[in-house]
């Protein structure tokens, strides 16, 4: 495998539809009310596909260097434990992509707002630049808040909160209503649910060098999480549309319904390695979902 291809693996290009599910949910829910412009809807969505690109390459340079990806993890290798690519390669791709999040993110600001001198659109850099700040140190220097059983917060927030809230917000200026916390609620819960089913999966490599929920709580009491977060982003779900419901349009979301019962069972009756199938099918189930949702409220 060339450079080239080991840099694109290392992206992990299949974690992009949990990272997009947010953001397309919360423009798709500002569509329903406003006229937003196409080329706000472009950049708010590269400049999320960026930061996931920055969080993926940074999280396996951090896990690189605190010696995590070794041979004894249950999830997948990546370039750097095989060799593919090198410190100084990952550095370099790092450094890029936080230039290519600023530039994409002060692009998107200036084409909603017209301008990036005032409150409004400072505070949409000021999150963007938590952000790559989250983004990076996950894993990343000397004391990593990964490594430290936060990586549950710092997902629901960037991962649910901000991307449905933010990108709501980026698409019409203004968040007009509290009931828009609910599925920001349940994204979030969902996201959670990614990382703590893969947190569930690494276990054992992950004892002795990282701090996670699943190790503080034990594997059963993990899965017990697992399934109060899918009921949790389920009910918000519920409660959001039943307030805002006005045709049959608004339940098209519920036809991912089966997805998510199909990766409890897959949870509670798997272990290790073999949990592995149950991530992408929550990713995928997610990002349905919040298209789904987002087009049903549109078609109402």
């Amino acid at each position: 495998m060339n450079k080239t291809k080991s840099l694109i693996f290392s992206m992990r290009l299949r974690t992009l539809p949990l990272s997009l599910a947010g953001v397309v949910l919360g423009v798709l829910l500002a569509c329903e009310q406003y006229r937003v412009p196409w080329p706000v809807i472009v950049f708010t969505l590269l400049t999320t596909v960026l930061l996931q690109i920055l969080s993926n390459m940074s999280n396996e340079l951090g896990d690189y260097l605190q010696g995590t990806d070794g041979e004894g993890r249950e999830g997948p290798l990546y370039s750097l434990s095989e060799g593919l690519l090198t410190e100084r390669d990952f550095r370099v791709s790092i450094a890029v992509l936080v230039g290519l999040c600023c530039l994409s993110g002060a692009v998107m600001t200036w084409l909603s707002w017209g301008t990036l001198w005032k409150t409004e659109p400072l505070c949409i850099l000021a999150l963007g630049a938590c952000a790559i700040w989250a983004a990076m140190r996950y894993t990343l220097g000397k004391n990593p808040y990964g490594y430290r059983g936060l990586g549950d917060i710092s997902v629901f927030i960037f991962f649910g909160l901000v991307p449905v809230l933010g990108g709501y917000y980026v698409a019409c200026h203004e968040v007009d209503s509290w009931l828009l916390i609910l599925p920001a609620v349940g994204i979030g819960c969902f996201s959670v649910a990614v990382l703590n089913v893969n947190n569930i999966r690494d276990m054992k490599s992950d004892a002795g060098t990282r701090v996670t929920l699943p190790l503080l709580m034990g594997e059963h009491r993990a899965k017990i999480y697992q399934t109060a977060l899918i009921v949790i982003g389920w009910l918000a779900l519920l409660v959001f549309v039943i307030l805002r419901y006005t045709s049959l349009w608004n339940l098209l979301f519920l036809l991912t319904l089966p997805l998510y019962i199909k990766h409890l069972f897959g949870v509670w009756k798997r272990h290790g390695h073999d949990l592995d199938p149950m991530l992408p099918l929550l990713v995928i189930s997610t990002f349905l979902l919040a298209l789904l949702l987002g087009v049903g409220m549109l078609l109402a």
